[in-house]
């Protein structure tokens, strides 16, 4: 039976948070809005940077058209900062070599392709799902479950990678398994400390 790992991009095969809050911060200080930078990162960590906009947006009535405009442009000179994570390119050969189809999909936007080529790893996916491909976004399982019906993936054999209790979440409604950074094990996630820790659980 083929197996498959879908991987979140942010914090999980991406070492981007630093990035993204540097983008927030320069959206923040454009509107002359206070940053908190912990509590900023908490709530992305637990929502989404899409959700924190949207309400910064109704709090401060600033169009969120105009959000989006000034953090794209602080994202895109951003992007050359992104950096994998530990392990990242050596755990998606294993899976390569062991035969396992990658397939992405996270709440990153379509920028997401251009630093995914500049990182060099596009190759290993068969098919990336961002957050401008039209599915409900997580928790809903809609883009899993199109990914699996597309590829006759298993939900025995299919795995989402992440590092939020979002992408738990997110699983458990697709009825597969996950692999997580900062949740710990429970059900059908099990929690590892570094990306090659997969390897070692799947063999």
């Amino acid at each position: 039976m083929k197996r498959a790992f879908i991987w979140d991009l942010d914090g999980t095969l991406l070492d981007s948070y630093d990035a993204i809050l540097l983008g927030l911060e320069e959206t923040y200080q454009h509107f002359g809005l206070l940053f908190n930078r912990e509590e900023i990162k908490a709530f992305i960590l637990r929502y989404s940077v899409k959700e924190l906009l949207s309400q910064l947006s109704e709090q401060e009535q600033i169009p969120l058209e105009e959000l989006n405009a000034v953090r794209a442009n602080s994202l895109r000179e951003k992007n050359a900062q992104i950096r994998l994570m530990e392990g990242a390119r050596d755990i998606l050969n294993w899976a390569q070599e062991a035969g396992i189809e990658q397939f992405v999909y996270t709440h990153k936007g379509d920028n997401a392709f251009a630093i995914l080529n500049e990182l060099e790893i596009s190759r290993y996916f068969v098919e990336i799902l961002t957050g401008d491909s039209g599915f409900a976004r997580k928790p809903h399982p809609e883009a899993i479950l199109y990914l699996m019906d597309k590829y006759e993936l298993s939900p025995e054999t299919t795995y989402y990678m992440g590092d939020r209790f979002l992408d738990v979440e997110t699983a458990q409604a697709a009825g597969i398994r996950s692999f997580n950074l900062n949740v710990e094990t429970f059900g059908n996630n099990t929690q590892i400390d570094v990306l090659l820790m997969i390897g070692e659980v799947l063999g």
